[in-house]
């Protein structure tokens, strides 16, 4: 994103009593969802000034940058908003896998005949992933 206006941008969002939003990632040519994360205002100057996708993690209480770790890294393609302003849509170019168990997507289990069912498979074991 260029030329950003950051007043403009952070002003149209609604973020909830912790400061964060919701953030989806989609795959900006296949529109495969890849996962859900939340995002602060820092976050989100971040992303949009960088291109190089940012989020909150609160289980680390700290900017978790996508790929900082691991090299799976999302770089910002477009950034849309829902009709209230409460949830953000970012279409990446996603490198790698985004799921920390090593699936291309978070969404790798869908409820079928009575249970939850893995159908998508692990592409880089977490191990080698975060080279633990």
């Amino acid at each position: 994103m260029t030329n950003v206006d950051l007043d403009t941008l952070l002003s149209s969002i609604t973020f909830d009593e912790n400061g964060l939003v919701p953030a989806i990632a989609q795959q900006h040519d296949s529109g495969e969802i890849l996962m859900v994360a939340w995002m602060n205002r820092n976050a989100l100057v971040e992303t949009a000034t960088t291109g190089q996708v940012c989020y909150w993690s609160r289980s680390r209480d700290q900017l978790w940058r996508k790929g900082e770790t691991s090299g799976q890294r999302q770089d910002l393609i477009e950034l849309r908003i829902d009709c209230d302003g409460d949830c953000l849509l970012l279409l990446v170019d996603q490198t790698g896998v985004a799921c920390h168990t090593g699936r291309r997507s978070c969404f790798f289990r869908a409820w079928r005949e009575g249970g939850w069912r893995e159908i998508a498979p692990v592409s880089i074991a977490p191990e080698q992933l975060y080279k633990k």
